[in-house]
């Protein structure tokens, strides 16, 4: 992957959601929100309509502030010049009025009337640091607009850009902006956030920052007066904020009410594929646990920027999504030079304009990253302007720009965070890409950055791709067509691009099958057998699939694949095979099918201390006692690599030596000084494993660091999971010897048999595709490809093709074969469908997951077995399965799984009181504390659990009685 190059704003920028303008309207407010991030606060702007009055709402006010008091406060003292600005409309000035009449009712008029009120409105907190209603109108409220000089113009104009757009958005319906929109959304991607790329860049930055602290301290102490001890002391707390959030993902700043969560997340290594759509993945800022559909749906503005396939089941669907094969999110540019070259084309500076000149119906606002530019009498002139300077390079490549007739204004983009692709350009009904041109790219003479800086090619955003006509393919141009999509595939992402012939397949197998590709067992790096991960599986023996496609070419796919290609036989073969269920060949397994191993990382620190405790590593006993879980111990108390390993084996012969108290000198430690704190090795029972690699470092303090990682080999058993590529997954039902599996003609015996009920109400028509694909690919000796939307351009075989290809070798056009029973020597009653398909085996197996308890260890308090399969807890019999035997009746059965086999406890209860008693043993009779006497006691069996509540209860004074009858 090309190494791209970030900076930490940029990266702030992907990180957090910068400034945009959301239109909100519930059943009778209207509201206007700007997010707003300064350097280090975000703070929430909302502009709201209540009851016709227009009021804000921001943090650091105790309570919603009329908007006129805001506007006088920020000098805007005349009214008419208000109403000029947000525009001259009556039916605006008319929704305005119960504004202004507020205004006048608690008699303000002008701006320090206005800003006394609001230092009245100012949260304590910011009172008792100074900070009064001008200061946070200067600096936090819009922080993305400056303020120059305290001109607070700029502010002005754009608040009342904001208020015209809510009020068109109260008289018309159609005016109201859509939520899910992906347009200028600014994206957090979670996959790029990894921690050791955040450390280095941190300490560049830090490094950075020190040549030039004194000058920086110099002018921040000069702009805002403050004490540059106090500066540093602030400098100090923001930076160990910042490391706290780089290690636990979680951003949080109390000062300014804010909280973040999954801000940097664990790159994942599971697999090649997983670790690839990690790295893609987007996340949004939406409660997951809210059942709606609206965000989690499908939008239009998702084509080719973000996949329509790869998003999680269950609660994350449709929130957490991933980009698309070819989709880039930029960075920030600078945008001095291109604020210089709008006013050179024509922009008219809003400073130089009236109120009343702000919404002219023959000029257009023009808007740069959110920022009112000024105007522009001929907008789609400027528009293309500023295109042809992009698509000669003479501007940035990423630079948007959108013109947007129902707003009057002209979008300009060149900030960080957005996603855009690449599309053709097309002139007059014809591509600009020639035949010379591509024949020059397969020639390696170009690049795809020459065809950009050429003009050829041009990145577009969702914003732009709105005002452009595309064309899927060339032979669909016409003359009003502006580009062509570089191809139909690129609208799907790297997980997604894994599937051949995905558009024959039912949509949610595809999403089930991006999920599960990120659960194959494969290869993980080239380096894999040099890393310490803390899970690592791997295939022995993984394969480049039969029939492939081009993203599995462009990602790298084949070269670290993640499954086998499997003879797989159609057909029903006895009654191991129900539902999804698969027959496996034992020979197949024999011969390293579906094998993996298994690695797992044990780690251990030596901690070196003066006071308290320090650890030390004995030699091992080779006699006695517990010697023989010290075989695999070298004699420096490590264990030794390439050595057998079982359950409950030593790895580690640790100490640890409590030097408190005692005298150091020259004579030998009490044994009562020495704790032992062995290792020990927790495996699967009856498994045996292999101590692969030991590895000794050092940690941050300066202790000893001992690393050892356990290498279990693993073949295919009952209950292991497999799945093809096609969102068709099942398990192992049985494992049959070769010799009883069916046979074709020529003697090819499947390695797998499937249940054909798979496939109608699934309709992985794909699946199909890919066994005669695969079966054709293996008889010519050529890969054959399954790209999606592929067929017209080449980019996938057709099934007349392959079908062709079938019959030149002998096989039948449809993929079926002449079968013998391997039981019965016979030929089946029916022709089978058999050939290759490329099957996953996933990481779940029944070795990890496989569970049972006879007795075992139980919770202290309650004296209920335990939970959870790592403690050796106990199978739960819940409320419903209890609702089922009490349906059933059998009473018995309830008594002893939630009694006998739970917490059985003998009390004595007294008949006469019903409380509680105990057993004397001395007098060998039961004995009531209560009655003072022994003679009215029954001894009763109880859960303990019972009897612990009932004492609890007695302990707040309430006291249940237990009444006895005779059987």
């Amino acid at each position: 992957m090309e190494k791209t190059k970030l900076n930490l704003q940029g990266l702030v920028n992907a990180l957090l959601i910068p400034v945009g303008i959301l239109l909100l309207m519930e059943q009778r407010s209207v509201t206007a929100t700007v997010t707003s991030i300064s350097e280090t606060i975000k703070s929430r702007t909302v502009i709201q309509m209540d009851k016709e009055k227009i009021y804000l709402l921001l943090n650091q006010f105790v309570k919603k502030i009329p908007i006129m008091v805001v506007m006088k406060a920020m000098g805007m003292e005349s009214d008419q010049e208000v109403i000029q600005m947000v525009g001259a409309d009556p039916c605006y000035s008319a929704l305005l009025l119960p504004s202004i009449e507020e205004c006048a009712r608690i008699d303000i008029y002008t701006q320090e009337q206005a800003l006394a009120y609001l230092d009245t409105k100012v949260q304590y907190s910011l009172k008792t640091q100074e900070l009064g209603a001008f200061l946070i109108l200067r600096d936090i409220f819009l922080a993305n607009v400056p303020v120059r000089c305290n001109n607070f113009r700029p502010k002005c104009l754009y608040v009342a850009v904001m208020l015209r757009r809510m009020l068109e958005a109260t008289l018309n319906k159609h005016a109201m902006d859509d939520k899910d929109y992906v347009g200028n959304k600014h994206l957090e991607l979670s996959g790029q956030l990894i921690s050791l790329l955040f450390e280095d860049l941190f300490k560049q930055t830090i490094k950075k920052v020190g040549e030039n602290i004194d000058k920086a301290l110099a002018a921040i102490s000069r702009s805002r007066a403050l004490d540059p001890s106090r500066l540093l002391c602030e400098l100090d707390i923001i930076s160990k904020g910042l490391q706290w959030t780089l290690s636990t993902g979680n951003l949080r700043i109390n000062r300014f009410r804010m909280q973040s969560k999954g801000v940097t997340q664990i790159l994942g290594r599971m697999s090649f594929i997983g670790t690839l759509g990690f790295m893609t993945k987007v996340s949004q800022q939406f409660d997951k646990s809210r059942k709606v559909s609206g965000p989690r749906a499908l939008h239009p503005s998702q084509w080719g920027m973000l996949c329509p396939c790869d998003t999680p089941e269950g609660e994350g669907c449709g929130l957490t999504k991933n980009l698309a094969l070819t989709t880039h999110v930029t960075t920030d540019e600078d945008e001095g030079p291109l604020i210089s070259l709008c006013y050179c084309l024509g922009v008219e500076d809003m400073e130089l304009l009236s109120g009343e000149e702000l919404h002219t119906p023959n000029s257009f606002l023009v808007m740069l990253n959110g920022l009112i530019l000024g105007k522009h009498r001929r907008p789609q002139h400027f528009a293309n302007a500023l295109r042809k300077l992009r698509r000669a390079g003479k501007i940035g490549e990423f630079v948007s720009v959108f013109v947007n007739e129902k707003q009057r204004c002209v979008y300009i983009s060149s900030d960080g965070g957005r996603v855009c692709r690449p599309l053709v350009i097309v002139d007059k009904g014809i591509s600009r890409i020639k035949e010379h041109h591509m024949k020059e790219l397969l020639d390696g003479v170009c690049t795809f950055n020459d065809f950009l800086g050429d003009g050829l090619v041009e990145y577009l955003d969702v914003n732009e791709e709105n005002n452009a006509l595309i064309a899927l393919y060339e032979g669909e141009v016409t003359p009003e067509t502006t580009h062509i999509e570089i191809e139909p595939f690129t609208i799907l992402g790297v997980n997604a691009g894994l599937i051949p012939y995905p558009h024959h397949n039912q949509s949610p197998r595809n999403t089930y099958q991006c999920a599960m590709g990120k659960q194959a067992m494969g290869n993980i790096a080239y380096n894999q057998l040099c890393r310490m991960d803390t899970l690592l599986n791997i295939l022995v023996y993984p394969q480049r699939p039969l029939v492939t496609t081009r993203t599995i070419e462009l990602v790298g796919y084949d070269k670290l694949g993640a499954g086998q290609n499997a003879t797989v036989a159609v057909m029903s073969c006895s009654g191991y095979d129900i539902e999804d269920a698969i027959v496996m060949n034992k020979a197949s397994l024999d011969r390293g099918f579906g094998r993996c191993i298994v690695m797992k990382k044990y780690s251990n620190i030596i901690q070196k201390s003066r006071t308290g405790a320090s650890d030390s590593i004995l030699r091992p006993q080779r006699t006695g006692p517990g010697s023989e879980r010290m075989q695999i111990l070298d004699d420096d108390g490590i264990a030794a690599p390439g050595e057998i390993i079982r359950p409950n084996d030593i790895l580690l012969n640790k100490v640890s030596i409590h030097t408190r108290g005692i005298p150091i000198s020259s004579e030998p430690l009490l044994d009562s000084a020495c704790r032992p704190a062995k290792q020990l090795y927790k495996g699967p029972e009856g498994e045996s494993c292999v101590l692969d690699r030991v590895a000794l470092s050092s940690d941050q303090n300066g202790n000893l660091s001992i690393k050892f990682l356990i290498r279990h080999t693993r073949r295919p058993e009952l209950g292991d999971k497999f799945s093809s590529r096609h969102g068709q997954k099942g398990v192992c039902g049985i494992i049959i010897q070769q010799e009883d599996l069916p046979f074709s003609e020529r003697g090819i015996c499947p390695d797998l048999i499937m249940n054909p009920h798979g496939f109608p109400s699934r309709m992985t028509v794909g699946k199909m595709i890919e066994l005669l694909g695969g079966k054709a690919g293996v008889s010519c000796g050529r890969f054959h490809y399954g790209s999606a939307f592929g067929e017209p351009s080449g980019h996938s075989d057709k099934v007349e093709t392959i079908s062709e290809t079938l019959i030149k070798h002998g096989f039948c056009y449809n993929g079926k074969d002449f079968i013998y029973s391997g039981i019965t020597g016979f030929p089946l009653q029916a022709y089978i469908f058999m050939g290759p398909i490329y099957y996953q085996k996933l990481k779940h197996m029944v070795l990890d997951k496989m569970h049972a308890r006879g007795n075992g260890p139980r919770v202290m308090l309650t004296r209920q077995p335990t939970e959870g399969r790592t403690r050796k807890g106990g199978l739960r019999l819940g409320e419903m399965e209890r609702d089922c035997l009490i349906a059933y009746g059998a009473s018995m059965l309830i008594y002893e799984r939630m009694m006998l086999s739970s917490d059985p406890y003998d009390v004595q209860v007294c008949r006469k009181c019903g409380l509680i008693g105990y057993y004397s043993h001395k007098l060998k009779i039961g004995f009531c504390p209560s009655c003072k006497i022994g003679e009215n006691v029954s001894s009763m069996k109880l859960p303990y659990a019972c009897k612990l509540l009932i004492q609890e209860l007695q302990s707040m004074n309430i006291v249940p009685r237990l009444k006895l009858v005779e059987p």
